[in-house]
């Protein structure tokens, strides 16, 4: 594995206009990362805990934003449509 990274050091050595291409690369894999990890801790569709909470999807106010981004949807003038299970 070290070795692995010694030959990528010194390939940027000898080839520097590498480097923003490990930046961004390395970026672009960082923030998908986070992303599933906000993905897995916060979407209502995935129940960690099946014992106290299995349907956790029932559970969410109709006016609480889970989606990462919208567009044209302002949920504080939502209201309840489904019913109580």
């Amino acid at each position: 594995m070290s070795s692995m990274f010694r030959m990528v050091g010194k390939q940027l050595k000898t080839h520097p206009s590498l480097i923003p291409l490990f930046i961004f690369i390395g970026g672009g894999a960082t923030m998908s990362m986070l992303y599933l990890g906000r993905l897995a801790l916060k979407n209502p569709d995935v129940s960690w805990d099946h014992k106290n909470n299995p349907e956790p999807w029932n559970n969410i106010e109709p006016n609480q934003q889970y989606k990462f981004f919208t567009v044209n949807t302002d949920y504080s003038k939502l209201k309840k449509d489904r019913p109580d299970f």
